[in-house]
């Protein structure tokens, strides 16, 4: 029965304490025995846990029994709070009728807060406000309230005040939720209609997939049709979420659940797909599906060249779990052979990375993160260039378009001053600026994707003591000013080093990059100049000093002549030296240069 179904999700700013909220509502439930319960259930990778993010959402179908004694089912789809994962976001939010927006008591409403409200509002979600950590000393509440009504206009009065680490106002919650969460619509007899909203593969059952049906009936043995792929499977079972899969046989208009079908990966799933009957399909698909497009491309190399094999395995294994990740095969001549990578941004490659490393046990090096640019060519035609080593020649090109950002920033007005001058060092234009209230400002900037990949968030969170938040959308592409930064090492381009930048800003990243560079290559018997070079003009050198040998050492007295015939051979050593020694770039080199951004 569709009336006692409840769908709803968890919205919040980084940190608010979204998963511990979760871990409140699984326990008060009892679907998981104290013995193997743990914090953050349903965040099951390490690192998740060490970072306290959330980066696969997940579903879990909650029994709860009301005052009045009716037996409920609450279906809780979890979702990621960062900014680079918001396509998940949305797909999640589509699938519930009313979202918990979670405030924290001490912070307030912030950057992310707002964007997840809208995208709530958007999809004509209720949503209950929740006021959490209010046990925390620094908790203010009426301040809190007070945002409540004049930042997302909703009634202060309805917010459910909790904490979530100690289970405080956990019952109230779940009563609010019952009352003010408006049971799903949708006619069990109707053709099958249902929504895709995650998937994970698992190594015994192929792709367990994620889905809200919203129309008709979905069984064990039934043919099923994906919309925007247009392939065909059968059901081979179907049930619910409680922490473990639970079969039920089928599913039913209102529900949340899963089913297995023998998919063989995860990149034959579409987050956002509809899914529909083989014999008997819906009309139309559901609104919203949308390709995921990465934003941010950086190369992947095995740290050692015989371990390429092993990487190739390694990536093919991430991408069964992420469908988001793109790859296909690169090579360098410094590095060897490695992989051209896709992201959905800066997060996604850390996670990704980090994944390689724990999981798969692979020693990798990732050149500088780079965005896609357009280049219109002098013929007409236009090319999509996100690696340096496919930039066209100065000649060709008549013009060059960047990927532009509309990012959201709120901060306390003491750090307003510092804040607006690193947006302009980062090329930023202010389209808005508004006071939320006496000591809150809410500020609007355009501004490249390019310059937030390098250690914009980080100077953010220290310029504000970690007060100010951040949040972003990407708005299109404006025109600007593009050179292909190459460095030279003893004359010879390196090719894994080169980037694609800004003009105005080459000057400053080259020279920072070979002042890097100086400190990591070994002193040789011959001076080693480090070049930053724009096309055929330097604009910035550094240089690695000769070792000395001291070839006078056996000469005591005598004539001068004899001493200069020595250092001129020495001279004319050095020199031939130069001309065929190869220096050798170790990798640290390579870490020391593309980890440290602009620091």
């Amino acid at each position: 029965m569709t009336k006692n179904i409840r769908n709803f999700c968890i919205i919040a700013h980084i940190d608010h304490g979204k998963s511990t909220l979760a871990d409140r509502l699984i326990q008060k439930a009892n679907i998981v025995d104290e013995r193997n319960f743990q914090n953050q259930m349903l965040d099951n990778m390490d690192i998740e846990r060490e970072r306290g993010i959330t980066i696969k959402s997940q579903a879990v179908t909650i029994p709860y029994k009301a005052a009045d004694g009716t037996e409920y089912k609450l279906n809780f789809v979890d979702t990621p709070g960062h900014v680079d994962f918001s396509y998940e976001v949305s797909r999640a939010i589509n699938s519930c009728e009313g979202a918990l927006l979670l405030i924290d008591a001490t912070q307030g409403v912030q950057a992310q807060t707002l964007s997840n409200m809208y995208l709530a509002l958007e999809h004509d979600l209720e949503i209950v406000p929740v006021i959490n950590k209010i046990d925390m000393p620094a908790a203010d509440i009426p301040r809190v309230k007070k945002m409540i009504d004049k930042d997302l206009g909703l009634d202060s009065d309805t917010a459910v005040l909790v904490s979530a680490r100690n289970g405080i106002g956990i019952d109230e919650l779940f009563e609010a939720i019952i009352e003010r969460i408006p049971p799903p619509k949708g006619d069990p007899a109707s053709p099958l209609r249902a929504l895709i909203f995650d998937c994970h593969y698992d190594a015994y059952r192929g792709v367990i997939v994620h889905m809200r049906i919203f129309e008709g009936k979905l069984k064990k043995g039934m043919k099923i049709s994906f919309m925007h792929n247009n392939s065909t499977y059968e059901v081979e079972t179907a049930g619910v979420f409680k922490l473990a899969l639970v079969e039920t046989g089928e599913l039913s208009a209102g529900d949340v659940g899963y089913i297995i079908a023998g998919i063989k990966t995860v990149s034959d799933v579409k987050v956002g797909d509809t899914v529909t009957g083989a014999d008997n399909p819906c009309a139309e698909p559901l609104p919203g599906f949308r390709e995921i497009k990465p934003v941010v491309f950086s190369s992947i190399y095995p740290v050692d060249s015989n371990d390429y094999e092993e990487l190739r395995t390694s990536m093919d294994k991430l991408k069964l779990n992420d469908a988001s990740l793109l790859f296909e095969k690169d090579s360098s001549v410094a590095l060897g052979f490695g992989f051209r990578c896709g992201f959905l941004g800066l997060l996604h490659l850390e996670v990704i990375q980090e994944r390689l490393e724990r999981e798969f046990d692979q020693s990798v090096i990732f050149t500088a993160p780079s965005v896609k640019y357009k280049i219109h060519l002098r013929g007409g035609n236009e090319v999509m260039v996100d690696n340096p080593v496919d930039y066209p020649d100065e000649g060709k090109i008549e013009g060059a378009e960047e990927p532009y950002i509309r990012a959201s920033i709120i901060t306390p007005t003491d750090y307003l001053g510092n804040i607006m001058t690193l947006c302009m060092e980062k090329r930023g234009v202010q389209t808005n600026m508004t006071y939320l209230d006496e000591k809150r400002v809410e500020m609007i900037y355009d501004m490249p994707l390019s310059e937030v990949l390098f250690d914009f968030y980080d100077r953010l969170k220290s310029i504000s003591r970690g007060y100010a938040s951040f949040d972003y959308d990407v708005s299109g592409y404006k025109p600007t000013e593009l050179a292909k930064m190459d460095i030279l090492l003893n004359g010879k381009p390196v090719d894994a080093l080169s980037q694609l930048v800004f003009k105005g800003s080459a000057y400053d990243r080259a020279r920072k990059v070979c002042e890097r560079l100086r400190e990591e290559i070994p002193r040789q018997q011959f001076k080693i100049p480090i070049q930053g070079a724009i096309g055929s003009s330097i604009i910035a050198r550094e240089t690695v000093n000769a070792l000395r040998k001291d070839v006078l050492a056996k000469c005591y007295g005598g004539d001068i002549t004899r001493k200069r015939k020595l250092l001129e051979k020495q001279k004319e050593g050095k020199k031939r030296m130069k001309m065929v020694g190869d220096v050798e770039l170790p990798q640290s080199a390579f870490l020391a240069v593309l980890k440290a951004k602009d620091e």
